[in-house]
């Protein structure tokens, strides 16, 4: 009998101790959180989503990054998100008025355009009116995309007319081109140059100033991860997210 005893105990250790490790398990329960953003936060949100993970365990950030527009239209037609994260206060008002968003977005930082030519500028590009000079073939964001959509301002307050050799659906795919060498520039955000900066050189130009997007982000109603999706927007509009973002040139709301 005295031989059972340590036994016993051993046994009662051990199911004391299952059940001791069993909330925290669930509270370490895998979680997929999908974040809906802008083209133009691919490294930025990349990075921060990563941070995200850290301080979460067990939650595992997707995102799918697009142009804005593309990316109200897929919410739109029932596309399950948690977070959408928009280059423009347009795209948003888009997702409100379709009734996507659960309650009201906030803006978490500000962007501008920049001339992204290739590394060593060949062609000798200065400013936004050189765009329209003949022989350069130039590339920008389609006009519903927010990146489209503040070149088209920039035009019509500057008095500078282009004539793109294409329409792009995000800012990325404008980078590309340039990067590969079918653009000899392409109008981007100041970030996607600055994030590309061993590939393309930047430049500035003044006229930018009259079309700054703000970026709202909001909860996606019917959000799969409700109270995760929460978390995450206020972890972007913290200090660690405008740390991140300020890194690549993005602006402060």
């Amino acid at each position: 009998m005295r031989r059972l005893v340590p036994v016993l105990f051993a046994l009662a250790l051990a199911a004391t101790a299952c059940g001791s490790e069993e909330p925290a398990a669930r509270q370490a329960e895998a979680k997929t959180l999908t974040v809906f953003a802008a083209a133009s936060l691919t490294e930025s949100f990349g990075a921060l989503g990563k941070q995200f993970e850290a301080q979460h365990a067990g939650v595992t950030v997707k995102f799918s990054f697009e142009g804005s527009s593309a990316l109200v239209q897929k919410l739109t037609q029932g596309a399950k998100a948690d977070v959408f994260a928009s280059a423009d206060q347009a795209n948003m008002d888009k997702a409100t008025k379709g009734e996507v968003i659960d309650g009201q977005s906030s803006v978490f930082a500000t962007n501008r355009l920049a001339i992204a030519v290739g590394k060593g500028n060949p062609k000798g590009i200065k400013g936004l009116a050189d765009l329209a000079k003949d022989g350069l073939t130039v590339v920008v964001c389609a006009p519903q995309v927010p990146c489209g959509s503040a070149t088209k301002k920039v035009q019509q307050s500057s008095g500078v007319t282009l004539k793109p050799a294409s329409e792009e659906q995000d800012v990325k795919s404008v980078l590309a081109k340039v990067q590969t060498g079918d653009a000899d520039a392409g109008l981007v955000y100041v970030t996607d140059a600055t994030s590309a900066a061993a590939k393309v050189d930047k430049v500035d130009f003044p006229e930018s100033a009259g079309a700054i997007n703000d970026y709202p982000i909001a909860v996606v109603k019917d959000a799969p991860q409700a109270a995760l999706a929460k978390q995450f927007t206020d972890f972007i509009l913290g200090a660690e997210g405008k740390k991140e973002l300020a890194k690549v040139g993005f602006g402060a709301p």
